[in-house]
């Protein structure tokens, strides 16, 4: 993991925290949530306010998340909603906190100018036990705390404000108005700062959890689809009138869902070319093959003459596992046609020639589900399932990592959006 952090390929585009203010409030939140302070004086954080350096030292790398859900988090800055979110039970937790903010953007700009807000991603259930658990969050309220419990002091100055004003007598009470001055101290003036969010339940909708060995769920307006393993507790059992169940093993019936609910776009002419997608498969693939014959190799499956050699020095290995034969055949077809009848291929295959349908409100978990069925393609594990990526990642030698490590950095990190646009049209 040390290439990929050096390459800024986990733990990147973090928030350093290293001056003392910042610290202390950080342990404010802490303290808050009944945990110990760090003893550091310098880590990073991601958009929830975990840092990998706190999580080393404590040994825990929940400590924001103890039981997977009712996630906390810790915002010290406004600029921490323009970072990712490393490490989550829930695939949304990044779109909750963007709601969240982009509700109570001037409340969390004011309070963060002088303290730390902090608090917990409320689920209706402390633990998830089973399916039903999981189903049965449809929205999410988000607990605010403040360092200073400035919310509570704005709250208690507002209606000191409303007495002032209503009460003929009341500037009169010099008690009163010694208060309203020490509280507009520590708050400013709360007519131009409200210092109180007011928006702070979101509805939870179509997600991906780690629970039971990654659930999927998809939220239709009449039905409700889990994807997952069928020996997770109550695996076909919670709300069977209401839950369709899918056996994330049953590739053609997961692809049939994805395709007739319109998430996913099959092969087709126009968007395969102008993508390169079938090209950028064939890397891939190759990629992995390569280094899976000649782990200690120098492999360029980027390199076209690279390419050329290798394919024709490995005719027989490739013949034989059968995955390029086809890539090659699909290139083929839709030179020739503007689609490929889908029933002329196996789910695998419909997996390795399709993406999320762009413009799609679930594009993003929809790809990470394709991912798990095209395993061989490492830049979509990595933009779209990143938890995956580094799961594979620890159990390759150390050829493959340094190429992975190296291609992601010259052909991702380089340009995000361009790739993205690319290959998957968001």
């Amino acid at each position: 993991m040390k290439r990929l952090e050096d390459s800024a390929l986990i733990f990147g585009r973090m928030m350093r925290v290293d001056e003392p203010h910042m610290v202390a409030r950080y342990n404010e939140a802490l303290a808050g949530f009944g945990l110990p302070p760090t003893k550091l004086d310098a880590f990073r954080i991601d958009m929830t306010g975990f840092s990998p350096e706190v999580a080393d030292e404590r040994g825990d790398r929940q400590y924001l998340d103890p039981h997977g859900v009712n996630r906390r988090f810790i915002i010290l800055s406004p600029q921490q909603m323009e970072l990712p979110v490393v490490n989550s039970a829930f695939s949304n937790t990044g779109q909750l906190l963007h709601e969240f903010y982009e509700a109570n953007a001037r409340a969390l700009n004011a309070l963060t100018i002088k303290d730390v807000v902090y608090g917990e991603i409320e689920d209706p259930i402390l633990e998830a036990r089973d399916i039903e658990d999981l189903l049965s969050i449809e929205q999410v309220e988000f607990k605010i705390f403040t360092g200073q419990d400035l919310t509570k002091q704005a709250l208690e100055l507002r209606l000191l404000i409303d007495r002032l004003k209503k009460e003929e007598d009341a500037w009169k009470d010099d008690a009163m108005l010694n208060r309203m001055a020490e509280l507009a101290g520590l708050t400013g003036d709360i007519r131009s700062n409200d210092l109180v969010p007011e928006e702070v339940v979101f509805r939870h909708n179509t997600f991906w959890a780690r629970h039971f060995g990654g659930v999927y769920v998809f939220i239709d307006e009449r039905q409700t689809t889990v994807i997952g393993d069928p020996s997770a507790p109550g695996f076909r059992r919670s709300r069977p009138w209401q839950v369709s169940y899918i056996d994330r093993a049953d590739s053609e019936l997961v692809y049939r869902f994805l395709l007739e609910t319109e998430r996913v776009e099959p092969p087709r002419h126009d968007w395969i070319e102008r993508s390169g997608y079938i090209d950028h498969r064939i890397e891939m693939l190759v990629t992995m093959l390569a280094y899976k014959i000649d782990p200690q190799g120098t492999h360029a499956p980027q390199d076209p003459r690279w390419m050329r050699r290798w394919l024709n020095e490995n005719a027989s290995i490739l013949e034989q596992e059968g995955t390029h034969e086809f890539l090659t055949w699909a290139k083929r077809e839709l030179e020739s046609w503007d689609t490929i009848d889908l029933e002329e291929i196996d789910a695998r295959g419909r997996f390795i020639l399709s993406r999320a349908k762009p413009g799609h409100e679930d594009v993003w978990l929809v790809n990470r589900l394709i991912s798990d069925y095209v395993r061989f393609d490492y830049v979509t594990r990595y933009v779209f399932n990143k938890p995956a990526f580094y799961e594979a990642y620890e159990s390759w030698e150390d050829g493959l990592r340094s190429h992975t490590a190296r291609e992601l950095s010259r052909i991702y990190l380089a340009d995000k959006k361009k790739l993205r646009r690319d290959l998957y049209g968001v």
